[in-house]
């Protein structure tokens, strides 16, 4: 546990940073969470490169955890439109955390013995586009109603009907946000190869 215990610690300290910063908006379209959220993919693949499959999943597994104790701290605390953190919200991203990260662990593992490149980037592409569709369509569909109407109403002004991104068809406000969200994950995936490159190199240039 030692040896991964900064992994770990970085995995905590991000994705308590983003469950602050979401509260935080930048844009119309984003929140600040959205480019600090990203990086517990590159903590992942650098664990996953450096340690092995195993040790990335005990690092996954703390972020999970402490996601779950970020939601129960945030459906205690009441904004403008209830709890900052519904059972709804909570649900969609701890299932899309989960999810997505597991699959970038093996998607990385399958293509480990590739170019040094291709892991993180192919395993970050598919894991972000897991990420962003679960979060967004379970915490925001209309179309998913298990939750119940005091859910639903939480999460109403997710529905409003505006022009894409501000400019094109109208659509539901929260397809703007999870296309948004998207590109900015896609972005930081190829940002994210140089310092996946130079942590990698200084923690196990054998492995390189």
């Amino acid at each position: 546990m030692k040896r991964i215990l900064p992994g770990v610690i970085a995995m905590a300290a991000i994705v308590v940073a983003s469950n602050i910063l979401v509260q935080y908006l930048f844009g119309n379209w984003l929140t600040w969470g959205a480019f600090t959220y990203p990086l517990a993919f590159l903590v992942t693949d650098i664990m996953n490169r450096v340690y092995g499959v195993a040790a990335a999943r005990r690092v996954v597994f703390v972020g999970f955890v402490v996601g779950i104790l970020c939601s129960l701290i945030g459906s205690q605390i009441i904004g403008e439109f209830g709890p900052l953190v519904s059972l709804r919200v909570a649900v969609a991203s701890a299932v899309a955390f989960l999810t997505a990260q597991l699959l970038d662990i093996s998607i990385f593992n399958r293509f480990r013995d590739g170019k040094w490149w291709r892991a993180p980037l192919a395993s970050t592409l598919v894991g972000s586009v897991v990420d962003t569709t679960l979060f967004f369509t379970i915490a925001f569909s209309s179309a998913i109603t298990i939750f119940g109407a005091n859910a639903d109403s939480a999460i109403s002004w997710a529905w409003e009907s505006v022009p894409f991104l501000g400019f094109g068809p109208v659509v539901p406000l929260w397809v703007s946000l999870a296309v948004a969200d998207w590109c900015v994950k896609l972005a930081l995936a190829l940002i994210a190869l140089v310092p996946f490159r130079v942590i990698v190199t200084k923690l196990h240039p054998n492995v390189a």
